[in-house]
C-alpha cells in the first residue's frame, strides 16, 4: 500500500503543479483521487519541493490553511526526480468529438473533453536522450492509417530540435538536457493527419514545464562594497546594503538567498561589531565603540548562500565589504606651547612675526581638522591677523599694519583657536585651545615725512625767477635720536623750481607759463626729496602741486587761415571766422573781428558783420571780383583786462563758380595763379615732350630693323674658325728634309675602328669616328659672289665633324713676293728608290700636284 500511495503522491505533484485533475488515475485509492481532484480544481494551487538530511517531502497547498504532504523517508532529489520523470503519462489521446444532437427521447448530454496535463522534464538531465516523454495517440488509428506532428517553440521554430515526434507510433522525444534559466516552458500542438494530409483530430496543446534544479550561485553584484558609518555611531546605525542574486527559481528554495558574515578585521573593540539581515543583506552596527582615530576601515567577509541558507545543500559565494569609519570632530585642537614670542621691525607689513603649532587627532584636511585662530587681547587697533597654512595647519601671525617703536615698543596678544567645524556633541573645548603671544618692536632708521604731502600752492602764472614760493619742510619720526634732514629735487619737468637743502625753501628759476605743456590742468606738480644722517640713511619724498592762475599773456589768433568764395555775390558767398586763445576765462572771448583801414581796399571789397560772441562773417561788399588769390587782414581782440589784439591774415581764393556756388575745376586753377595763356603753354610742353619720346622710339626701331636687314660681313682676321684660315705670308720655303711624313700616317689607335692596312691616308674623306655632337649650321643665303664664298666654306666646315685638323678648304689669298729659302724647283730627288711616294696618291685632289711630282705619275 505505501508504494502504490508513494506511487500516486508522484502522480500528485505533476497534476499539483499543472492544475489539472487525473481521471485516468487508478481506482485502488479512490479517496486520494478525489483528494487530488481538488487540488486541480484551486486556482491558486502551488507544490514545492524540498529536501533535508534525513527524508524528502511534496508539499502542495489545497487551501489557503491547508497542505498535503507526501513523504519521501530516504529519498533523495535524484531518486525523487528520476520518479517523477518515469512518472509522466503514458499516452495522451485527442479530445473525442462529439455532437449535441435531438432524438426520440430529447438532447443528449455531451461527454466532458480530456484534460490534458502537462509534462514535467527536469533540468539538466543525464539521458540517455532522445528521452522518450509521452506518446501521442488518435482514437482513430484502428480506421485509417494517422501521421502524427509537432509544432511550435522546440519543435519546428526557434530553438528547433529539442522536440520531436515518431510520425508513425506518435511517441514524443525530448533531444537534449534543457536549463530552466534559458527557457522555463515550451508550448506545442499536436496534429493527427491521415495519409493523404487530411485533419483526423484537432490539434491539441500540449504544455511542458522544465523543473528548476539548484544548479546556479548566488552572484553579488560586485565583488567589493564600500560603506561608511560616522565614529560613535549608535548600535542599529545603518551601514550599507550588499545585494546577490541567483538565478534559479526565486519561487523555490534553490533561489531564496540568505546573508551572513564570515569574518570582521580588525576584533577591534569587540570581533562582532556589525551583523548583516539574512533576507535584505542590510548590515548594521550592533555595539557602540567606533572610533576612527584608533579603527579608521573595517573589512567584512560576507557570504550568500542560496536553498534559504542551508549549508548543507545550498550553494555559496563571498564577497567583500569594506567599512569606512568617518570623522566627527570628537577632538579640539591644542596649541603645543601655551606661550609663543616673535619679533617685528617698525614700519613693516605683511611680515609672519610667529608660527603658531597645534594638534588635531581628527582626520588631517578636513573640517573638523582645519584650525581657526582669533586675536581676542592685546591688539586693539587691529595691527595683526592669524592665517592659516593650509598645509601644516599652522597659525601665521602677521602684520597688517605698520607698528611704531616710538609708540608702542611690545605687543601682548591671547590667542583661541578653534575648528572649522562645530565640536561633537558633548565634547568640551581643551584649556590647551589658548595661548598667549609676545611680539617684541624692533626701531629702524624711519625716513623724514612730510606732514602735508602733497603739498598745494597757488600763484599767478608769469613769476619771475626768484621768487619764493613756499617751505617744503619734512619731519624725522626717530624722537630719540637726533638727526639732521636735508633736501634735494627729485623731478621738476620744467626746470622752474629750486629748494634749500637745509630748510626746504622752494623759489623760481624761470618764469611760470601756465600754458606750457607740462602744466595738466593748470598744475604743474614737482617731487623732492628728504633724507637723514642715520645709518643706514632713510629718504622720505613730497609733492608739490602749483595751480596756476591764467592771466590774459596771450592774444588770439584767427581761425580759419584759408576760404574760398565765389567771384559774383551769391547769397552764400560768407565766410565764418573764429579765433583761438590759448588763455583761460575771462581772458578770452568775446573776440572783436575788424578790418585795418590800410590797405584801403580791404574795407572797399570786404566786410565784417558779427554773428555772436566769438563767430563773425566775411563776404564781399562788391557784387565782382576777379578771380584769384587774395590774403586778406583782420585783427582780433579778446576781453582780457587789458585786452590782447592780434593782426592776422586769412587767405581768400576767389573763383568762378557753378549754378550750385562750388569753385569750378578751371576756376579752382586759375584762382591758384594760372591764367589761360599758362595753361594752354604747360599743354604746349606736354605735346612737345611726348613727340620727342616717340620719335625717339621710333628712330630705335627703325635702327633695329637696318641693322638686322644688313648682310654678315666678318673679317677673315675676326674669324677664328678652324675651317678658314688666311695665310698673308708662309715666311721662307719649306725644307723637305725636315718634313716629317709620319706624322701623316694613320694613327695606330684606329686600328680597330678603320678596317684599312696602315699607311697614310686621305684627309679629305669622311672620318668614320663618332660623329659631331653639335647641330649643323643651317646657311644663310647672302647676295654677291662674298655671300656663296662664305656659305661654301661654311658647309663644308658643318660637314666635317672632326675638323681640325682635317681642314677641307684652305685659303691662301697671299703667299708673299719672295721667299728666302729660294724657289721650290731647286728640290732634286738623286733617286727615286730611295723614297716610295706612290702613297701620295692616296691622299686625295689636295695632294695631287705633289703626287705628281714626286710620284711621277703612272706614266714615268
Amino acid at each position: 500500500m505505501m508504494v502504490g500511495l508513494l506511487y500516486h503522491a508522484v502522480w500528485g505533484l505533476q497534476l499539483c503543479t499543472a492544475g489539472f485533475g487525473f481521471d485516468w488515475v487508478s481506482s485502488a485509492y479512490s479517496d486520494l483521487h478525489f483528494i487530488f481532484h481538488i487540488v486541480a480544481k484551486q486556482p491558486n494551487s502551488t507544490c514545492r519541493l524540498q529536501e533535508s538530511v534525513v527524508h524528502g517531502f511534496i508539499q502542495c497547498r489545497i487551501w489557503p490553511d491547508l497542505f498535503v504532504f507526501f513523504l519521501f523517508f530516504q529519498m533523495g532529489i535524484e531518486e525523487m526526480l528520476s520518479r517523477v520523470w518515469d512518472s509522466q503519462p503514458k499516452v495522451i489521446r485527442f479530445s473525442r468529438k462529439h455532437q449535441r444532437g435531438s432524438s426520440a427521447n430529447g438532447l443528449r448530454r455531451q461527454k466532458r473533453d480530456w484534460v490534458i496535463p502537462p509534462i514535467n522534464v527536469p533540468e539538466n538531465s543525464r539521458g540517455p536522450f532522445p528521452h522518450m516523454l509521452v506518446r501521442i495517440r488518435s482514437d482513430q488509428d484502428k480506421d485509417v492509417g494517422i501521421r502524427y506532428s509537432i509544432t511550435g517553440a522546440g519543435a519546428d521554430q526557434p530553438p528547433s530540435g529539442i522536440y520531436n515526434i515518431d510520425p508513425i507510433s506518435g511517441n514524443m522525444f525530448v533531444t537534449q538536457p534543457l536549463d530552466r534559466e534559458e527557457r522555463a516552458s515550451y508550448h506545442l500542438r499536436a496534429h493527427a493527419v491521415d495519409m493523404n494530409g487530411n485533419q483526423v483530430e484537432n490539434p491539441i496543446d500540449l504544455y511542458i514545464y522544465v523543473i528548476d534544479m539548484n544548479d546556479n550561485r548566488p552572484e553579488f553584484q560586485n565583488q567589493v562594497y564600500n560603506g561608511s558609518v560616522a565614529e560613535g555611531s549608535k548600535p542599529g546605525s545603518s551601514v550599507m546594503q550588499v545585494t546577490a542574486s541567483d538565478s534559479d527559481d526565486s519561487t523555490t528554495a534553490n533561489g531564496m538567498v540568505r546573508y551572513r558574515i564570515l569574518s570582521q578585521t580588525p576584533h577591534s573593540p569587540i570581533p562582532n561589531m556589525f551583523t548583516i539581515n539574512s533576507e535584505t543583506g542590510d548590515i548594521v552596527t550592533v555595539a557602540a565603540g567606533l572610533d576612527r582615530e584608533k579603527v579608521s576601515q573595517y573589512t567584512l567577509i560576507v557570504q550568500a548562500t542560496d536553498m534559504e541558507g542551508n549549508l548543507n545543500f545550498g550553494l555559496s559565494n563571498t564577497a567583500t565589504a569594506l567599512i569606512s569609519i568617518t570623522d566627527i570632530n570628537d577632538n579640539p585642537p591644542e596649541f603645543t606651547v601655551r606661550t609663543f614670542s616673535g619679533e617685528v621691525p617698525e614700519n613693516k607689513v605683511n611680515v609672519v612675526v610667529a608660527n603658531l603649532t597645534v594638534v588635531d587627532r581628527d582626520q588631517p584636511h578636513s573640517p573638523n581638522w582645519n584650525a581657526v585662530y582669533r586675536i581676542v587681547n592685546g591688539d586693539p587697533s587691529g595691527h595683526f591677523t592669524i592665517r592659516t597654512n593650509p598645509i601644516t595647519n599652522e597659525g601665521m601671525l602677521t602684520v597688517i599694519k605698520p607698528v611704531d617703536f616710538e609708540m608702542n615698543r611690545a605687543f601682548m596678544l591671547t590667542v583661541v583657536v578653534s575648528n572649522q567645524a562645530h565640536l561633537a556633541s558633548g565634547i568640551q573645548s581643551s584649556l590647551q585651545s589658548t595661548a598667549g603671544v609676545t611680539i617684541s618692536v624692533q626701531d629702524v632708521n624711519e625716513p623724514p615725512v612730510f606732514p602735508v604731502n602733497p603739498k598745494i600752492i597757488r600763484f599767478e602764472e608769469g613769476v619771475p625767477a626768484g621768487t619764493t614760493l613756499t617751505v617744503f619742510a619734512a619731519q624725522d619720526p626717530d624722537h630719540f635720536i637726533h638727526q639732521i634732514v636735508r633736501y634735494a629735487k627729485l623731478s621738476d619737468p620744467a626746470n622752474w623750481l629750486r629748494i634749500n637743502r637745509t630748510n626746504g625753501q622752494i623759489t623760481t628759476m624761470a618764469l611760470l607759463d601756465r600754458e606750457s605743456m607740462y602744466v595738466r590742468n593748470n598744475m604743474y606738480e614737482a617731487t623732492f626729496l628728504a633724507y637723514d644722517n642715520g645709518s643706514p640713511q632713510a629718504s622720505g619724498t613730497g609733492t608739490l602741486q602749483i595751480y596756476l592762475i591764467d592771466v590774459n599773456d596771450n592774444a588770439p589768433v584767427l581761425v580759419p587761415r584759408e576760404a574760398q568764395v565765389c567771384e559774383r555775390t551769391r547769397p552764400n558767398s560768407r565766410i565764418n571766422i573764429t579765433a583761438s586763445d590759448a588763455d583761460t576765462d575771462p581772458n578770452v572771448g568775446p573776440f572783436v573781428f575788424e578790418l585795418p583801414s590800410f590797405p584801403p581796399s580791404v574795407r572797399r571789397n570786404w566786410t565784417i558783420s558779427r554773428l555772436s560772441g566769438d563767430y563773425a562773417q566775411l563776404k564781399l561788399r562788391i557784387s565782382y571780383l576777379e578771380a584769384g588769390m587774395y590774403e586778406i587782414p583782420i585783427i582780433v581782440s579778446d576781453s582780457g583786462n587789458p585786452p590782447l589784439s592780434n593782426r592776422s591774415v586769412i587767405r581768400v581764393k576767389v573763383c568762378p563758380c557753378d549754378h550750385n556756388g562750388d569753385c569750378s575745376a578751371t576756376g579752382a586753377v586759375a584762382a591758384a595763379g594760372l591764367g589761360t595763356g599758362a595753361i594752354i603753354a604747360i599743354l604746349i610742353c606736354i605735346i612737345i615732350l611726348l613727340s620727342m619720346v616717340l620719335l625717339f622710339v621710333v628712330w630705335m626701331k627703325r635702327r633695329e630693323k637696318e641693322r638686322q636687314a644688313k648682310p654678315l660681313l666678318i673679317d677673315p682676321e675676326d674669324d677664328v674658325r678652324d675651317n678658314i684660315l688666311k695665310y698673308d705670308e708662309e715666311g721662307g720655303g719649306e725644307e723637305d728634309q725636315d718634313y716629317d711624313l709620319s706624322q701623316l700616317q694613320q694613327p695606330e689607335s684606329l686600328d680597330h675602328i678603320i678596317n684599312k692596312t696602315t699607311g697614310v691616308r686621305r684627309v679629305d674623306e669622311r672620318p668614320v669616328i663618332a660623329e659631331s655632337q653639335y647641330p649643323v649650321r643651317p646657311s644663310v643665303p647672302h647676295p654677291g659672289d662674298i655671300g656663296d664664298f662664305i656659305n661654301d666654306g661654311l658647309r663644308a666646315a658643318d660637314n666635317d665633324p672632326t675638323a681640325p685638323p682635317y681642314d677641307s678648304l684652305l685659303v691662301f689669298d697671299y703667299e708673299g713676293s719672295g721667299s728666302t729659302a729660294g724657289s721650290v724647283s731647286s728640290l732634286n730627288s738623286t733617286s727615286s728608290g730611295d723614297q716610295d711616294y706612290d702613297y701620295l696618291n692616296d691622299w686625295g685632289p689636295r695632294f695631287k700636284k705633289l703626287a705628281d711630282l714626286y710620284g711621277g705619275g703612272d706614266d714615268d
